[in-house]
């Protein structure tokens, strides 16, 4: 190949492959005091203990559309987790995750209006385990989180388990930006 036709050709092998219409995310959950920050934490172990498994595919591919689907392996059995996407990242104060992300952003915090905390207006899925712990869940909605504001999926602890409230935050994974 001429090397002027190379060169020419030098900030096209440069630019930033397009980023994918799907996303996946493995990940063991781990505490959030581990050394390397995890991409899952768990913040109750009695329902999510350390080293269960998630895995979470975000497809953006249909035009105007977002499929979420969730497997995970290892939780607490036979246990019903309600699961949003947050607007924050996961951390050691599960606060940390934020509220629920909105494609329309309820102005009053925290999101208590049905016209704005609805099923339609919030990615919401409900995941139940089976009698080893494992499970898989999905959602769907008509619209695409906007970039950089869906950081995590969450997953709160359902039925009321121990000393876990129906909405405590259970675990949180790390979306790709």
């Amino acid at each position: 190949m001429p090397a002027p036709f190379a060169a020419a050709l030098l900030p096209l092998a440069l630019l930033a492959p397009a980023a994918s219409p799907v996303s996946v995310v493995e990940a063991d959950f781990d505490p959030a005091t581990a050394f390397v920050p995890p991409a899952a934490i768990s913040h109750a172990t009695d329902l999510v203990p350390y080293g269960s498994h998630a895995r979470v595919v975000v497809d953006r591919s249909a035009a105007g559309r977002t499929v979420l689907t969730l497997s995970v392996t290892g939780l607490a059995p036979g246990h019903e987790f309600p699961a949003h996407l947050h607007t924050g990242r996961c951390g050691a104060d599960p606060a940390a995750s934020g509220p629920h992300y909105q494609d329309a952003v309820d102005p009053v915090r925290p999101s208590t209006d049905p016209a704005y905390a609805n099923d339609r207006n919030e990615l919401r899925l409900t995941l139940r385990t089976d009698e080893r712990g494992d499970g898989t869940a999905g959602a769907s909605v008509d619209w695409q989180p906007r970039p950089g504001e869906a950081r995590s999926l969450v997953l709160h602890a359902g039925t009321p388990a121990g000393p876990h409230a129906a909405g405590d935050r259970a675990a949180c994974v790390n979306l790709p930006e």
